[in-house]
């Protein structure tokens, strides 16, 4: 695969001209100095270029528009099973059935899906970036737990609920715009979440695309039954020498579509075939059927989606008889039915929220466009702060739809894995989001262990990050390897990150001051550098808050 060839380290870049990627006006401009790769943006002549393409770089990025297309309609196969996910997890989070929220199914449906398109977009147009968004994995499953008193038996209504969304959207919106500092060099102001991710140890940062990479595989293999549940040691390899296993539609059938599928895209990608991850998962499909993990019932219509778009449509605007929709209920119930008592768990909520939004899509940005090769010679993603910007217009547009919060997701990387680098791959994924709205059952027939595929190939091409971290030194190879191995583990990208930057900031106060002892000792001639910013300890005080803060009172 040509992209493939093309990501260099982070080290390697040292000598490039030093720009600050996430300034506006920096991006706008397009200088060559936010290229981390400076064979593409030296002496780029981008003159006899189209306008489409200097919008969003395809020449200068040195791919194709047909090779974007591609990774867009990967990134958005990989990805669109949350269209019934989504719905499933916030109105049956516990499978006690339709009515648990109060909203109905389809209705929902349609919010995931425009707010995918939105968010897309955002990322297409805005940032300008070949990352995809939709209402996230785990927060959609904390949403629907809110409905059901899990948070210390308070029960909050869907709209309450939306509403605490949307607050979590506008904080991440104000921490993109209101300035922490003032670049000392340049004398522009630096947003308070640019600020965050600078005061992240760089031993964490250049784990965040390994763990990530371990995580997208986890993942992918999960989701196919690659790797099942065991009651002794908790994950294990699938079973397949019993004859329930191979019962067509069982777990081995699925670990056998996802396997098959990896070893396609596996071997058209040693022969730099090119839509080699969309084969793979066409393929895979294609055997799913007579093994019955493809259910072809989907196409006449009986799954969880319908051809009658239209009923979709009036559904999202007008609800039923029985229940409202999930955009009616937003507006309707959201400022109603509040009480002290529920004051403190909304609090504890809104910063969960906050948390998990914020450095699922700081570590996510930071994996994929470290795949990609779109950062600069510290290990920032290019357009970054545009990035985070469109991340949160993106939650607060999903709330008002009536979604859970809308981030970026992993499986941007498996359309970075099949070339992509520009716009157009998330502008693709948001476009066929949209027709997904009219074509619904199309779009779910494709199965999970169909896709599994480009996940599980997405980790295999991350783990080459690991290179680049220092294992030398212990003080900074532990937070790595906690931040590496808690993502897959914890199941969540913001509890490796947290678990590191505690460890790291633990491990390195107490070092720092035993050797500051040993220094005034006179035992050590040289004065230890104190390595804990004030950035990094608010980062630090917050992640506790997160983990040890109850969520009832």
């Amino acid at each position: 695969m040509e992209d493939e060839k093309k990501v260099v380290p982070v080290e390697e870049n040292s000598t490039e001209a030093e720009a600050t990627v996430s300034e506006p006006e920096a991006v706008e401009e397009a200088s060559p100095a936010e290229d981390p790769k400076v064979e593409e943006s030296e002496n780029f002549d981008d003159s006899n270029a189209s306008g489409f393409d200097k919008f969003f770089g395809i020449s200068k990025r040195k791919t194709t528009l047909r090779i974007e297309i591609i990774a867009g309609i990967v990134t958005f196969l990989a990805m669109c099973y949350i269209l019934v996910v989504n719905p499933n997890n916030i109105i049956d989070a516990y499978g006690t059935g339709g009515n648990t929220a109060g909203v109905t199914w389809g209705s929902v449906f349609m919010a995931t899906a425009f707010g995918a398109v939105i968010g897309t977009l955002l990322m297409a147009l805005v940032a300008r970036m070949p990352l995809a968004q939709a209402p996230g994995m785990g927060l959609n499953f904390t949403v629907g737990t809110a409905f059901l008193g899990a948070f210390g038996g308070i029960l909050f209504t869907f709209g309450q609920t939306m509403l605490l969304v949307l607050i979590s959207g506008i904080i991440f919106l104000l921490l993109s715009f209101i300035p922490g500092k003032r670049d000392k060099e340049t004398g522009r102001l630096i947003a308070l979440r640019e600020l965050i991710f600078d005061g992240m140890p760089e031993c964490i940062r250049k784990a965040i695309p390994v763990g990530i990479g371990l995580f997208i595989a986890f993942i992918g293999l999960k989701n196919s039954s690659v790797i099942t549940a065991n009651l002794g040691t908790f994950v294990q390899f699938v079973t397949l020498n019993t004859a329930e296993a191979w019962e067509l539609g069982g777990t081995a059938c699925n670990a056998m579509v996802c396997l098959f599928g990896f070893i396609v895209i596996c071997i058209l990608e040693h022969f730099h075939v090119k839509g080699g991850v969309i084969i793979g998962i066409l393929a895979a499909t294609i055997l799913a059927i007579p093994l019955k993990v493809a259910n072809l019932d989907i196409l006449a219509g009986k799954g969880e989606t319908s051809w009658k778009f239209w009923e979709n449509f009036k559904e999202f605007f007008t609800g039923t008889e029985a229940m409202d929709s999930a955009f009616i209920a937003v507006f309707r119930d959201g400022f109603k039915g509040w009480d002290g008592g529920m004051i403190m768990t909304a609090v504890v909520l809104v910063i969960t929220f906050c948390m998990i939004d914020m450095f699922d899509t700081m570590g996510t940005v930071v994996g994929c466009t470290t795949a990609a090769g779109l950062i600069d010679k510290n290990g920032k993603p290019e357009n970054y702060n545009k990035i985070m910007v469109s991340d949160s217009v993106a939650t607060v547009a999903g709330a008002v739809l009536g979604t859970s919060t809308v981030t970026t997701f992993v499986e941007s990387g498996s359309g970075i894995a099949a070339g992509g680098k520009t716009g157009v791959v998330a502008l693709t994924a948001a476009a066929l989001f949209f027709l997904a709205v009219f074509v619904a059952p199309l779009f779910e027939f494709i199965p999970m262990a169909a896709c599994a595929p480009a996940l599980i190939y997405v980790g295999v091409l991350m783990m080459k990050n690991v290179v680049n971290i220092d294992f030398s030194k212990i003080k900074y190879a532990a937070p790595a390897f906690l931040t590496i191995i808690m993502m897959p583990l914890a199941y969540s990208i913001t509890t490796g990150i947290g678990i590191g930057i505690i460890s790291f900031v633990i491990i390195n106060f107490v070092t720092w001051l035993v050797e500051t002892i040993l220094y005034k000792a006179g035992k050590r001639e040289e004065k230890p550098k104190f390595e804990i910013s004030i950035v990094l300890f608010i980062i630090f005080i917050l992640f506790l808050v997160y983990f040890l803060l109850p969520t009832s009172f």
